[in-house]
């Protein structure tokens, strides 16, 4: 993948980034070395709505070797610069692409949709990206909907670039500190009363992004290996090849019953997608955006923001 910020419009965008970053005051979240990112991020609203972050890309340390066997070894990653949904995709924002919404809970309509099979996600960024006249991601035609990522719609995010916005620019188990204030950030097992909640109803991390930790665990595009680490590459890593059979993709984050350690910015697990199976009850299951955005989108986006 190549998200460049050179050309006519770079300079512009980077005084942008200057000017319109978002920085918490919260700088408890530990060091900024090994994953600090030199560059700042920008808010901005899609031409259907939706609020995104753009993040300028840089090199982190992902994994972690004190947790649990699939998140080691630690290794450094390099990713390009993408954009992410500030909040995971929510009953609103669902209702846009006018797909039947599989949830759980649908009372309130800021709360994430929940309970969507891996194809389900993938369908709705496809008719996201149809809705603002951007290229789709995904092959319909193909048996896993292959993804094309240098296409500008969206898509699911790769488990690095996910990973890379949760820590933001950490390089602790959280990026806020210590486990004793996730229920500041999060909705899981000891705050949420077993039930999902409005996406920013807690606090967002040093990037302004809402709902890594907690709420609903998020699909990613990647196939599920435990033991990918030791042959990832070191750049815009997308995953393991598809082996064909017994698939499992891979979930991040933390959910409304997850305990705190399943909460940690490394923590990983493979989920079965669900594609096939006509009772896929997973009610803990959502996701959010991501897509590729150039330079010049940026600066007008932001812009009329």
């Amino acid at each position: 993948m190549n998200y460049s910020l050179t050309g006519p419009f770079g300079l512009a965008v980077l005084l942008i980034l200057g000017a319109c970053s978002r920085k918490s005051d919260d700088t408890s979240g530990g060091t900024d070395g090994p994953n600090s990112s030199s560059a700042a991020t920008v808010n901005f609203v899609t031409a259907s709505g939706v609020e995104m972050v753009f993040l300028p890309g840089g090199t982190f340390k992902m994994g972690y070797d004190r947790g649990n066997p699939d998140e080691a070894p630690a290794h450094t990653v390099e990713l390009s610069a993408f954009a992410m949904d500030k909040t995971e995709v929510t009953h609103a924002m669902f209702a846009k692409v006018q797909l039947p919404n599989p949830s759980h809970w649908q009372d309130n309509e800021a709360n994430p949709v929940e309970r969507v099979r891996w194809r389900d996600a993938k369908t709705y960024c496809n008719e996201r990206s149809l809705l603002e006249g951007l290229t789709p991601c995904y092959d319909e035609k193909t048996k896993e909907w292959d993804c094309d990522y240098k296409a500008n719609g969206y898509r699911l995010p790769t488990e690095a670039e996910w990973e890379y916005a949760c820590r933001a620019g950490s390089d602790q188990p959280y990026s806020f500190g210590n486990a004793d204030r996730l229920r500041q950030y999060a909705w899981h097992d000891e705050n949420a009363r077993e039930r999902t909640h409005p996406t920013a109803g807690r606090k967002p991390n040093r990037w302004g992004i809402y709902g890594l930790y907690g709420n609903v665990s998020e699909w990613c595009e990647d196939v599920y290996s435990a033991d990918y680490y030791s042959k990832s590459p070191g750049t815009d890593p997308t995953g393991p090849a598809d082996p064909g059979v017994d698939v499992k993709r891979v979930m991040r984050g933390g959910s409304w019953k997850s305990s705190a350690d399943m909460c940690r910015a490394s923590f990983r697990q493979g989920q079965r997608t669900g594609n096939t199976d006509a009772c896929f009850y997973t009610d803990y299951c959502g996701f959010r955006c991501v897509r590729r955005v150039t330079a010049d989108e940026v600066a007008a986006l932001t812009k009329k923001t």
